[in-house]
């Protein structure tokens, strides 16, 4: 196992544990993420009050690797994040709405590009946005 597949796994449990301080340890100051729903976010302050609001709005969420790799310095993961909204959700307006209480079970794929120092300088985050907010039930209905 490499660097960059280690860099990652210790990203996702950090996630799943809400181990904020780690989370913020993990990304460059200078790192760029990208995410379905916080769109391109800038330095590692952004980064890990993106990753606080998720954890804040699902606090013991789970991980089920479906795939993962390592590519030189990149490590790319494929899985399921699923847990209950039992914290309040931050929209990009600012505006926070109260948790749902729903149960959400969402399929995600990120990318984790980590420099010669073990941090991560470029993420990408995908996952059905509209998926996400369908089992929320924040979706109008049909």
């Amino acid at each position: 196992m490499g660097q960059a597949r280690e860099v990652m796994d210790r990203l996702t449990e950090a996630i799943t544990t809400a181990d904020q301080k780690t989370i913020g340890e993990l990304y460059a100051q200078d790192a760029v993420a990208v995410t379905p729903d916080g769109g391109e976010l800038h330095g590692r302050d952004d980064i890990a009050a993106y990753w606080r609001q998720m954890t804040e709005a699902v606090p013991e969420g789970k991980y089920e690797s479906v795939h993962s790799y390592e590519v030189g310095n990149t490590a790319i993961d494929e899985g399921f994040f699923s847990g209950r909204n039992t914290g309040p959700i931050q929209l990009p307006t600012g505006e926070t709405l109260p948790p749902t209480q729903k149960e959400i079970r969402i399929r995600g794929v990120d990318f984790a590009t980590v420099d010669d120092s073990g941090h991560i300088v470029d993420y990408r985050l995908y996952f059905d946005e509209m998926e996400f907010l369908d089992q929320l039930g924040l979706l109008p209905p049909a």
